[in-house]
C-alpha cells in the first residue's frame, strides 16, 4: 500500500498513512518520521512537499493505518497541537477486535504507564497517567466486533492497551493480545482473521474553527484487508448506518 493525501491546502495536509510505516523520530534527524510519510506518497501527490518544512501533529503506530494531520508552518503545528492538548480534536478510529465488549456503547479509565518489564509496551497502572477512551460497538460476528473509538487523551498504544484490559484485544496485535485465530473452523476466516497488519484505522478527524484553520471534517477509507474482513463477516453494512 502508498500512502495518499486526503487533503491538501497552504497550512495544513491531511494524509492517509499505508501500515508497517513508522512515525517515530529519531533526534538526530527531527525531519526523519514525516520524510518517510512523504516518501511513501506516489510521486504527483508528494510535488510541493518538502519534509523540512512539514511538521507532524500527532503519530501512529506502525501497524496502524489513517488520517494523520501534517502542518506545513510553525504556526499552524503550534496551533493544531493546541487543539489537540485541549481535545477539541474530534479522533474517531475503527478497530476489529476479538469477542463482543458489554456494554455496547460505554468508555474505559484506566491510567496507562510504562512496562518495565518490556521496553516495547505499556500497560494499564493505578499510578499512571490518566488515559480516557469511548467505545461504540458496531457490529458482531462469530468470533469478533467491529468497535468505534474515540480516545480522549493521547496515551502511546491507548486503544491497544484498553482493548487489552477489557479482554477483547485488536485482531492482528500480537503485542497485546495474541492468536485467536486458530480457533476459527472456516479455513479462509481464519486466514483473514490473521492479517499483516492490525485492523486499527485512525477513520475519521474533525477540527473546531481556529484562527489558522477553517472547521474540516476528513474520511480515510479502509485498507483493502480491513474491508475483507468486514466482507466475509457480512458486517460492511455498519460502517452505512454510522456513517448516517
Amino acid at each position: 500500500m502508498r500512502a495518499s493525501v486526503v487533503y491538501l491546502d497552504e497550512r495544513l495536509a491531511v494524509i492517509n498513512k499505508p501500515p508497517g510505516l513508522s512515525l517515530a523520530t529519531p533526534r538526530a534527524d527531527p525531519h526523519a518520521a514525516v520524510a518517510r510519510l512523504i516518501e511513501s506518497l506516489p510521486g504527483e501527490e508528494s510535488v510541493g512537499l518538502d519534509a523540512r518544512s512539514l511538521r507532524l501533529v500527532h503519530r501512529l503506530d506502525a501497524g496502524t493505518t489513517g488520517l494523520v494531520l501534517v502542518a506545513r508552518d510553525e504556526q499552524t503545528h503550534r496551533e493544531l497541537s493546541q487543539l489537540l492538548s485541549r481535545r477539541l480534536i474530534e479522533k474517531t478510529y475503527l478497530a476489529v477486535v476479538w469477542g463482543h465488549p458489554r456494554p455496547r456503547v460505554g468508555r474505559y479509565e484506566w491510567p496507562i504507564a510504562a512496562d518495565r518489564r518490556d521496553r516495547r509496551r505499556m500497560k494499564t497502572e493505578a499510578a499512571g497517567q490518566e488515559a480516557v477512551t469511548d467505545y461504540r460497538v458496531l457490529a458482531t460476528a462469530s468470533h469478533i466486533a467491529l468497535v468505534e473509538l474515540h480516545p480522549r487523551t493521547g496515551r502511546t498504544h491507548q486503544l491497544r492497551v484498553h482493548l487489552s484490559r477489557a479482554g477483547h484485544w485488536i485482531v492482528g496485535d500480537d503485542l497485546y493480545g495474541g492468536a485467536r485465530h486458530r480457533g476459527v473452523k472456516q479455513r479462509s476466516l481464519r486466514d483473514l482473521l490473521n492479517p499483516p497488519h492490525l485492523l486499527l484505522h485512525a477513520w475519521r478527524l474533525e477540527l473546531p474553527e481556529s484562527s489558522n484553520v477553517s472547521a474540516k471534517k476528513f474520511e480515510a477509507p479502509l485498507p483493502d484487508h480491513f474491508q475483507r474482513v468486514l466482507a466475509a463477516l457480512n458486517i460492511t453494512d455498519a460502517l452505512r448506518v454510522s456513517s448516517a
